[in-house]
């Protein structure tokens, strides 16, 4: 590891801190002196560490090296098949009052919590070394940054945090001897017994993560899962920043950016938001079909949006990597993504094949022979198993992306000129659906509902109501969350701050029969198109009950040799089916009693166009 000068102390060994900040120094020694790990290192973000834990893991065999020939400087991981998703049911919100953790949280009182953490901390990292990360979320340096410290156990962790995020020295260079850093603690635990695999890594049956939003804390237990145990991601990224957002006057949000340059060479960026695994990578990696367009990357997941000086929205990925689900990239759904995965790389979950690659359901048309799946034993196609886990991962850095865009990591970030939601929804919502303003736009968001995916607990293909893609991610009380969106288009509109035009879209429209309707990857360029034309002035749009939608024409459809009548359903709307549907939103909004009156007043403009259509 770095050679900082060692110390000894109540048997443990540790490298002293390489850096003045006295709160930081006594907030690593009081967890070490609970958890009790044989050795606390600070870690640089340096090749040579990356090298060193990279290697100590295989030797361990939680990792195994890919055929350099094929993915250079990259490693296969497996987890135990406990640990395999976000676990929501055991993530909670520790405000200091329930009321503000809302009712689609789960609270415990912090007090409780910290005594839970307390005993669960009593020496669970004998035997192991405890990493100190250091690390920035956003680009280094940059107004718009949040610095956080995470405490771990597991070199998983490590090695993920460097390429999420930007970590090490000169983290702790900006930090300084007195600057505010969010304070991160996480364990897998007391590790159960490895299984028959001959890769696994460890973790513990109890599990929990943990959020405290008014001091600023996360701490997580027994879990290695990166969207628990990496909490500069969801955690930080989301449910705290969220809450400083709302203190602040800002927005943290689940969402992609990309910049959009039309053939006359002018350029718009998009943020977009939808649940997990359901296309936000794809979409912030498409190659447009159309001739002359252009769309290149910003971020894939989350974006934190401030005004700037010129009244505009302007946003930063805090991000530097990409985390994304496996199975179903592939050439024909993402070829950036698969260009993006040629080193660097720390695959989760996926197969091995017989000559040291990974391989996952759709990377190709036929599975290669000799694959090993998942959970480490030799695959048989006729099982009927996916040999991948369907939330399988990726974690590659962002610069390695061949559709990146230059502003990737500008430190002012990019002024926004729309933003998307939409989830999975085979029924009711049409391909694209443009708000009538602000307030229209986040009631839409608000109601978004999306059909559950392998990426979280509970059952897939379930449909739930997701607000702004944000149900799992709120570090508050969601009402507070969706008024905090009115409020911020209220004081842009009474200054004059130019707010971006919202639209609604839905790739997953599906005939009688459960056939997609769209033809969605590539295609939803023509989409993308029609939204930059509205931003533009321009497009064609119906106006209807819901919001106004593009015309085929205006989509293009005509080249695309859709069956007979889909270009009607794609773009139309069933007046009975949308009266059950606002019926359904009604009784959606009254969970948020009276918190949120401006989409109780949407709501009821809604009933009333509904009524007069």
């Amino acid at each position: 590891m770095p050679a900082h000068s060692l110390a000894i102390s109540d048997d443990v060994v540790v490298a002293l801190p390489p850096t003045p900040h006295r709160g930081l120094q006594d907030w690593i020694d009081e967890v070490a002196a609970r958890a009790q790990p044989d050795r606390v290192v600070w870690c640089d973000g340096t090749d040579a560490e990356w090298d060193l834990l990279s290697e100590q893991m295989i030797e361990t065999g939680t990792l195994v090296r890919l055929n350099p020939r094929l993915r250079r400087n990259s490693f296969y991981a497996r987890s135990s098949a406990s640990d395999v998703a976000r676990v929501e049911s055991r993530t909670f919100i520790c405000s200091e009052h329930e009321a503000d953790a809302g009712p689609t949280n789960n609270w415990v009182d912090p007090k409780d919590m910290r005594r839970q953490f307390a005993e669960l901390f009593e020496g669970c990292m004998r035997g192991r070394t405890m990493y100190v990360v250091p690390f920035c979320m956003g680009p280094m340096g940059s107004k718009q940054s949040v610095i956080g410290v995470e405490i771990t156990d597991s070199p998983y962790v490590v090695l993920s945090m460097r390429i999420m995020t930007r970590i090490g020295t000169p983290v702790l260079e900006i930090l300084g001897g007195d600057g505010f850093f969010v304070r991160c603690v996480h364990s897998v635990g007391m590790p159960l017994a490895l299984g028959e695999a001959d890769v696994a890594w460890p973790c513990n049956d109890e599990k929990w993560i943990a959020h405290f939003p008014e001091t600023r804390e996360i701490w997580s237990y027994g879990s290695g899962y990166g969207g628990n145990a990496l909490l500069g991601k969801k955690c930080l990224a989301l449910r705290i920043a969220s809450v400083m957002a709302r203190d602040e006057g800002w927005l943290a949000e689940h969402m992609l950016i990309i910049k959009i340059t039309n053939p006359e060479g002018r350029s718009h960026f998009i943020a977009a938001a939808f649940p997990s695994a359901c296309g936000k990578t794809n979409l912030a990696m498409i190659q447009p079909t159309l001739p002359g367009w252009q769309v290149e990357t910003v971020g894939d997941d989350i974006a934190w949006m401030r005004f700037g000086t010129d009244g505009r929205l302007y946003a930063v990925n805090p991000e530097a990597g990409f985390f994304g689900v496996a199975p179903g990239t592939g050439p024909a759904t993402n070829r950036n993504a698969i260009q993006t995965l040629t080193e660097n790389c720390i695959f989760t979950n996926t197969a091995l094949t017989a000559e040291g690659d990974v391989w996952w359901e759709g990377l190709t048309d036929q599975p290669p022979s000799g694959l090993t799946d998942w959970t480490g034993v030799a695959w048989d196609s006729g099982s009927g198993k996916p040999a991948a886990h369907p939330n399988a991962r990726f974690t590659v850095p962002a610069a390695q992306c061949p559709s990146i865009a230059s502003e990737w990591d500008a430190p002012q970030g990019v002024p926004i000129s729309a933003l998307l939601f939409g989830g999975r929804r085979a029924t009711a919502v049409p391909l694209a659906i443009e708000a009538f303003d602000w307030d229209h736009g986040v009631y839409l968001a608000a109601n978004m509902a999306s059909e559950g995916t392998a990426a979280a607990e509970g059952e897939v293909g379930k449909l739930r109501r997701d607000p702004f893609a944000m149900l799992p991610f709120c570090g508050y009380n969601l009402s507070d969350y969706l008024a905090h969106w009115c409020r911020i288009g209220a004081a842009a509109e009474n200054d004059s701050r130019i707010l971006p035009k919202i639209f609604l879209v839905n790739w997953f429209r599906k005939d009688t029969n459960g056939r997609f309707l769209w033809p969605g990857y590539e295609e939803n360029a023509r989409v993308l198109r029609w939204v930059i034309e509205r931003v533009e002035s321009g497009g064609e749009a119906i106006e209807t009950a819901i919001g106004r939608l593009p015309t085929p024409d205006a989509i293009g459809m005509s080249d695309l040799n859709l069956l007979p009548g889909v270009a009607e359903a794609l773009l139309s709307v069933d007046n009975e089916v949308w009266i059950d549907e606002a019926r359904r939103n009604r009784a959606y909004l009254n969970d948020f009693g009276d918190r949120v009156p401006a989409l109780d007043h949407q709501q009821d403009l809604l009933e009333q166009r509904l009524h007069l259509a």
